[in-house]
């Protein structure tokens, strides 16, 4: 496994990731997503989704709003319960959580720490033009509780059984007190979150089921199960609405840390939303003539954490005649580009054709153009950001044979493909 520095470098320099509002000097625990990092990002979102909501019978998707009625959170119990305990260096300054410290001294310079105070992460804000505290909302720190208060208008709407699930992708806030670890941990970041309804009785059994499903979706696309473990909670870990819990956890450079919870959360949310808004969330089984209150079987990952994830697995190094070659071996539907056109030179009538091609694709895949220094630069530029295939026009194709070169970023490998198959042959490769 490669550092995080080494990482972090190469997400600045190649257009995957950069600090928030870096021409200020930063903003803490807020990243964006460059050119490359947007594509990749994009891309765990689509796979997970094609996963969890296209490849499914089960499960159907929803978006909700990041702002919800205010009740949404002392129902939930964040506005009471999602506190930290927050302690000052008297020297430095410099604040952390008291949980990670462990300790009365500052890890940073040594010096004595306050006493801690209580601190809720939820970011507060105001709806309407008067800030007063009848307009207080908040940024919400997870999007679960948008699958639940739809729990019924989804089973209304779409007729659905028990065992269903609700899936949604969305961005959460949370007010780190110490942010840090890259895109680890964050103060705005991205959720991939089901929300699966069971029927009582049957939760154990479908926690168990979700386990290897989700462990088995990071090794479809790529990581390597040696990178991959499942760790069960311990009871004093558990969150107060969970009955059980186990986190995927991925291998990063600073030790084992959570990918994703997978956590029996029981009827609690539904009980509560119930008791607090006064609506009937019961399901009615048809087949037993009864109204249950579902259990709750909660698979909820990072979208950002998994995005750092792939980027750690498919980083390396390898030994060549120049040193070494940067790759990065994603899989092919994780890749932010799946082909680079690179004509043999600047030469006007290569660069014609290179254009033509590049159009011809562009339909059909995520491509990128590069005509700049020697055709072996460019091929390392592609390796190091990860596109499977680069297409070469030389002057073969031009004078003789209308065919290009085909080389792929693992093998290194080249065969001659004619323009005119181009597509039909990526539609394969990539499928």
């Amino acid at each position: 496994m490669t550092d995080l520095d080494t990482i972090v470098s190469l997400c600045k320099r190649r257009g995957f990731i950069f600090q928030s509002s870096e021409v200020y000097g930063g903003f803490g625990g807020f990243w964006d997503y460059g050119p490359l990092g947007v594509e990749l990002k994009r891309n765990v979102k689509e796979a997970w989704w094609r996963a969890m909501v296209q490849e499914r019978a089960d499960i159907v998707g929803i978006d909700g709003s990041i702002i919800m009625h205010p009740q949404t959170w002392v129902a939930s119990g964040h506005v009471a319960g999602f506190i930290e305990p927050l302690v000052d260096c008297k020297r430095c300054k410099q604040r952390f959580r008291a949980d990670h410290v462990g300790g009365e001294v500052c890890p940073e310079c040594g010096g004595e720490l306050t006493e801690p105070r209580w601190f809720n992460t939820m970011f507060k804000t105001f709806v309407g033009p008067v800030e007063e505290d009848a307009a207080v909302a908040y940024m919400r720190p997870e999007t679960a509780q948008s699958i639940f208060v739809n729990f019924k208008n989804v089973q209304v709407t779409t007729r659905r059984k028990l065992p269903f699930g609700i899936a949604q992708i969305g961005k959460a806030f949370r007010n780190e007190i110490t942010p840090g670890k890259f895109t680890f941990r964050s103060r705005e970041f991205e959720q991939m979150e089901v929300e699966y309804f069971v029927k009582p009785g049957t939760d154990e059994e479908w926690h168990r089921h979700w386990f290897q499903e989700r462990m088995n979706w990071y090794i479809r696309y790529g990581i390597k199960p040696a990178n991959l473990r499942l760790r069960p909670h311990d009871p004093d870990e558990l969150a107060h609405y969970a009955k059980a819990c186990a986190d995927v956890e991925f291998n990063f450079p600073f030790g084992w840390s959570e990918l994703e919870g997978i956590a029996n959360r029981t009827d609690f949310d539904l009980k509560q939303h119930a008791q607090y808004s006064g609506e009937d969330l019961r399901y009615y089984d048809e087949e037993q003539k009864e109204h249950v209150l579902p259990f709750v079987i909660e698979p909820s990952a990072g979208a950002d954490r998994s995005t750092l994830a792939f980027l750690l697995n498919a980083y390396e190094e390898e030994p060549d005649k120049e040193g070494s070659r940067v790759v990065l071996r994603f899989h092919k539907q994780i890749a932010p580009y799946k082909v680079a056109v690179l004509p043999l030179s600047r030469k006007e009538n290569l660069v014609t054709v290179a254009k033509d091609v590049w159009a011809r694709l562009r339909p059909h895949f995520m491509t990128t153009y590069d005509d700049a220094q020697s055709i072996g630069r460019r091929y390392r530029r592609q390796d190091e950001i990860g596109t499977p295939y680069c297409v070469t026009v030389d002057f073969q194709t031009v004078e003789q044979d209308q065919a290009v070169t085909i080389r792929d970023r693992d093998t290194m490998e080249q065969i001659r493909v004619p323009i005119a198959e181009l597509v039909d042959v990526f539609k394969e490769k990539l499928a």
